[in-house]
């Protein structure tokens, strides 16, 4: 078992490793000791894992009601967020009580937000089910919905009380979607780890994997503990994002988000070595971890279609545009430009 101690706004722990599930019930009552729970998840994830979180919930006699949603990027938005905030009001729940996010990035966001605006604050436990969310989403405190102009356009910054990965989850999940995670492990280890990288690029990520999740969250860890608000260093973590996001949206979320995180890394990095922002030729090594770890390496749309909705994306201020770009394996940077450039840049891909 590994344990990640983040000290952001808030001090929490990251504990990752078999069967961490097990400690809920304990880690509720030390975070409230006579408040209720609510789990909210959604319809794939109960079917797999709420029987057991509920088991655990009453061996330690807590209270608990459950929230399920309709599983995919589309409940991620204002309308479950407030289904989700009626239900608490009535069920009662207070601010001494707790949410519980079981599941994915999509449950962590959305569960997260509702712990924020709900009686201005209850306490928060993710409880990640993907390898997505334990690397990424569920640490840090960025919390979202989705609005129609684009992805995660509402929101706030909410750090968990606590955040329970536990790998034997994994187990459950389908190829694909473990795959997806693959693409974020790829992020931390081309931003700040290359030895990490190396090991993914391999194929060694899945025997090793409750010290790969430790190290992905220790690298957010410290950029979080610098800049918690994402006004700086924090972006680092956008590397492949900008464009993600609008594939994402041009594909109305038919492309997951770890496919779509691919797709930005490759041709950033493409971009960035025709450019000579880098160093060293990175994106072959890139195609080699992401067809390695079942991940693709062609998007299926025009670099103007790109540009538009990229250019909709909340790291668009003020007519420029930050990008984050790879001089090397194991070290990024961020990049500002015009929204001119950056259409210019697109197009040399």
């Amino acid at each position: 078992m590994e344990t990640v101690k983040v000290n952001a706004s808030k001090k929490y722990d990251v504990i990752i490793g078999c069967d961490t599930s097990a400690l809920v019930g304990k880690k509720v009552k030390e975070l409230s000791p006579n408040g209720k729970v609510c789990v909210v998840t959604d319809d794939n994830v109960a079917a797999l894992h709420l029987d057991s979180i509920r088991d655990r919930l009453k061996e330690s006699k807590i209270k608990h009601e459950v929230f399920v949603f309709r599983h995919g990027e589309q409940s991620k938005s204002p309308k479950v967020l407030f289904e989700l905030l009626e239900f608490l009001a009535n069920k009662h729940f207070n601010r001494t009580d707790v949410l519980i996010a079981l599941g994915g990035g999509v449950t962590g966001d959305l569960t997260g937000l509702a712990a924020a605006m709900y009686m201005r604050g209850m306490y928060l436990v993710q409880m990640p089910t993907t390898l997505l969310a334990m690397v990424d989403s569920s640490v840090g405190g960025k919390t979202a919905v989705n609005l129609e102009a684009g992805k995660n356009l509402a929101g706030v910054f909410n750090q968990p009380d606590l955040v329970l990965c536990d790998t034997r989850m994994l187990g459950t999940l389908p190829r694909e979607i473990f795959c997806d995670g693959m693409a974020e492990v790829i992020k931390y280890g081309v931003i700040a780890d290359r030895r990490l990288f190396e090991l993914v690029r391999d194929g060694g990520a899945i025997i090793n994997l409750e010290k790969v999740i430790a190290r992905c969250v220790s690298i957010k860890r410290d950029i979080v503990n610098e800049d918690e608000y994402d006004n700086g260093k924090r972006q680092l973590l956008n590397f492949g994002h900008t464009l993600a996001h609008s594939l994402e949206k041009l594909s109305n979320y038919e492309i997951s988000h770890g496919s779509a995180v691919a797709m930005g890394m490759l041709m950033i990095a493409e971009i960035a070595w025709k450019n000579k922002y880098s160093t060293e030729r990175c994106q072959d090594e890139i195609i080699d971890a992401l067809l390695e770890n079942g991940l693709p390496i062609s998007c299926p749309y025009e670099p103007s279609e790109l540009y538009y909705n990229a250019v909709g994306d909340k790291k668009c201020t003020a007519g420029l545009i930050t990008i984050i770009i790879p001089e090397r394996i194991g070290r990024c940077r961020r990049l500002e430009l015009s929204l001119d450039e950056f259409r210019e840049l697109l197009k040399s891909n």
